[in-house]
């Protein structure tokens, strides 16, 4: 098996996830991704799909991720399509490379309406990129909507991975 197909740590961890009952996967896969990621954590996101290709995260709208007007916070919103987008690369990059947001852009459209929910996904051309070249970069799409359906943020996220060592 050639480096660029060998899973890397991250998606080896969550390959030990998948066989568990379907209530209790989400549950554990965010609770261990939340203690390795403070932050996410902290906000209480929820990991409702990871693999290589497409990673989908909830954040509930509570007290704890509010702004002013009773809406999830645009920071959390922010947060939720970084972790996203960030978790997509993440389970490609090999482990002698590390993944870092490069850009982040968050345009907020309208007032967002209850829980929310992030899907990135990437393409095959994207994933063997990350997988095989030394350093680089890739804009992840993401899609962000809420309760309603609606989609009150629109998000661009670039990430770049390089060699662990310099």
């Amino acid at each position: 098996m050639s480096s660029s197909t060998k899973p890397n740590q991250l998606s080896r961890t969550i390959a030990r996830f998948q066989g568990l009952p379907s209530g209790l996967s989400p549950w554990l896969t965010s609770f261990v991704l939340g203690n390795v990621v403070p932050m996410v954590g902290s906000a209480s996101l929820r990991f409702e799909e990871i693999s290589n290709e497409r990673v989908v995260v909830t954040i509930r709208n509570r007290r704890k991720v509010q702004n002013h007007i009773k809406g999830v916070h645009a920071a959390a919103m922010a947060l939720l399509a970084e972790t996203a987008t960030g978790f997509c690369v993440g389970m490609n990059v090999p482990d002698d490379k590390l993944p870092l947001i490069k850009t982040m852009k968050v345009d907020y459209l309208k007032r967002a309406q209850g829980d929310m929910k992030a899907v990135a996904q990437l393409r095959p051309d994207q994933i063997h990129q990350i997988r095989t070249q030394e350093k680089g970069e890739v804009t992840v799409p993401v899609s962000i909507t809420d309760e309603s359906g609606g989609e009150p943020v629109q998000c661009e996220m670039v990430w770049a991975w390089v060699p662990k060592k310099r």
